[in-house]
């Protein structure tokens, strides 16, 4: 699913030099549930952007669902996202003024879908998280929890084969934190999803398959047991 070769990103501050990725390889294969972690500045949120397309590297290549991004021009990139990724952010990024089914409804208006077809999408990615009854709740009536998981069906309403997520839950008390990671968890069981987090939430090493740690732009590679 993923597949990143020789990856680096450079910035520069003025005469300073910042590599912020720094001939990264890593492959995740699909039907994964990967945490990113490691300290901050590590490098881990510029990772995911080059992942989801939001940026570029500056060397190396960046392979997604068969497709090198470095290959798509700007709108060619745009539209790989709209079909293929599906984004989760820490703060929700729901509008207050929309119920949960107009929230979750947004990325289908810029499909050829019919209102009809719109309608029954949503309400399937409602009840794959367990919202169908607050289907016509506004944000502020919803819990953080569930205002976390209106964002994963927005997320996944459009079928993507890549579900990216940054500080799914960074905002959520314990007992909701467990409840959304648990519900990534069964994305990638139930719908073959590749999952793919930034997180420090140390509980989601319980439900992930493999955690990816970095430090200074590069891969920690663990000891070997003595």
């Amino acid at each position: 699913m993923i597949e990143l070769r020789d990856l680096s990103r450079v910035y520069h501050r003025g005469a300073d030099e910042v590599r912020a990725l720094d001939r990264l390889t890593l492959c995740i294969p699909a039907g994964c549930f990967v945490a990113l972690m490691g300290p901050s500045g590590s490098g881990k949120s510029t990772l995911l952007n080059i992942v989801a397309g939001l940026d570029r590297p500056t060397e190396g290549t960046v392979r997604v669902s068969g497709q090198d991004l470095g290959r798509l021009g700007e709108g060619a990139l745009a539209a790989f996202r709209a079909r293929h990724i599906g984004f989760v952010f820490q703060f929700f990024n729901l509008l207050p003024v929309l119920s949960a089914r107009e929230n979750v409804e947004l990325p289908l208006l810029l499909t050829r879908l019919t209102r009809a077809e719109r309608r029954v999408r949503t309400a399937t990615a409602l009840g794959v998280v367990g919202l169908g009854a607050r289907a016509d709740h506004r944000p502020a009536e919803l819990s953080g929890g569930e205002q976390q998981r209106v964002a994963i069906a927005r997320a996944i309403v459009t079928d993507p084969a890549l579900v990216i997520a940054d500080e799914p839950t960074g905002d959520l008390d314990a007992r909701n934190a467990d409840g959304v990671l648990s519900l990534l968890r069964e994305l990638r069981r139930g719908f073959d999803k590749t999952v793919l987090i930034v997180t420090h939430d140390a509980r989601a090493e319980r439900y992930v398959d493999e955690t990816v740690r970095l430090d200074k732009g590069q891969l920690v590679v663990p000891s070997a047991a003595a």
